[in-house]
């Protein structure tokens, strides 16, 4: 029998959190969105005074300040709503899978869209933005359904270590395509280049009402599948058990997740690392339970894409570094840290 004294600790993304602390800690990840929010109207290449904010947000526009927040206000409501997209599809993707390691980056998914979407207007046309989205999404799909099927040949079946190894290989086989796609067509190589880095600039609220409907979908199908990621992470044979039908609670989850993908990178780009670490992230906050993972994700999601995009605006001005550079930094460290951690196998 083990001694009291070396027994090892839980896991604090174990521990059952009472309601109240999550509650508290919701209240914290709301004001610091909040914060975050006026931060990405407040900061750019010009920074703009608190008094300037509030007179464009009440509809000014009498000054050069004044005027570039109200061309932030798309920017920061597209990095909240691709932010959001991304975290709550991490999240479902490390629930339907059980693999710590999944994110729509590193399974290859984002790039994926980004293929389907490039070769659908260098070769087929493609100039609709609702098309962009359909297409995004079949590309999203094709590549999870291909990765998670080479992922799990072999002995042991989807390991997260194989797993990540199948999207690793075909995220950069699909960059490599898409530069292949690109390069010859001097009309979309220019915009494309920029596209495939993954960012919000440019933003306008057509560009997020297109996109919007799609986001809603998958975000409602990801939602209400938090019971059944509950079920999922006791087991296969247990959750079946319980009544469920894993296949099909485990497809309906799934297809929420590449929805969101899909529309987020039409939108926005293939986008990385944001659905990695901020589900890991929450997991110390709110425990295991997806009721609370999923919305938490989504906050925390919004946070963390806004806040990337304000510290790409202000560390190289007048320039800018793109938001996907920016959580590339801060994801590859968190990734080696999740791959060099012992144990882990399964959430």
């Amino acid at each position: 029998m083990t001694a009291l004294g070396t027994r090892r600790p839980p896991d604090a993304a174990m521990v059952r959190r009472p309601a109240r602390v999550r509650l508290l800690w919701l209240l914290v990840l709301v004001l610091t969105l909040a914060l975050i929010m006026l931060a990405s109207v407040a900061f750019g290449s010009r920074t703009v005074p608190f008094s300037d904010v509030l007179a464009a947000l009440g509809g000014a526009e009498d000054t050069l300040e004044q005027a570039a927040v109200t061309k932030r206000i798309p920017r920061t409501v597209l990095a909240l709503v691709i932010g959001a997209a991304l975290g709550l599809a991490g999240a479902v993707m490390q629930g339907v899978t059980r693999n710590p390691l999944a994110d729509p980056g590193i399974l290859g998914v984002n790039m994926g869209a980004s293929l389907a979407v490039v070769t659908a207007v260098a070769y087929f046309g493609l100039t609709s933005p609702t098309g962009y989205v359909w297409v995004a999404m079949a590309g999203a799909a094709v590549s999870a359904v291909f990765v998670y099927t080479v992922g799990s040949l072999g002995r042991g079946g989807a390991t997260p270590l194989k797993l990540a190894l199948a999207g690793a290989a075909t995220s950069a086989a699909f960059a490599s395509l898409v530069t292949a796609v690109v390069l010859p067509r001097n009309d979309i190589a220019g915009s494309f280049r920029l596209w495939q880095i993954g960012g919000v600039g440019g933003a306008s609220f057509e560009r997020i009402g297109h996109v919007l409907p799609f986001l809603a979908v998958g975000c409602a199908i990801c939602l209400l599948s938090a019971r059944t990621l509950n079920s999922l992470a006791l087991g296969d044979e247990l959750a079946a058990g319980l009544g469920e039908r894993v296949a099909l609670a485990r497809a309906t989850a799934a297809v929420g997740a590449v929805v969101l993908c899909g529309a987020a990178t039409a939108v926005a780009g293939p986008i990385g690392f944001v659905g990695l670490v901020v589900p890991h992230a929450c997991r110390l906050l709110t425990g295991v339970d997806h009721r609370w993972l999923l919305p938490f994700s989504a906050l925390a999601g919004a946070a963390l894409l806004t806040a990337a995009d304000v510290v790409g605006r202000v560390v190289a001005r007048p320039a800018e570094v793109d938001v996907g550079i920016v959580t590339a930094l801060i994801g590859a460290p968190f990734f080696i840290h999740i791959v060099r951690r012992q144990k882990v196998r399964a959430l």
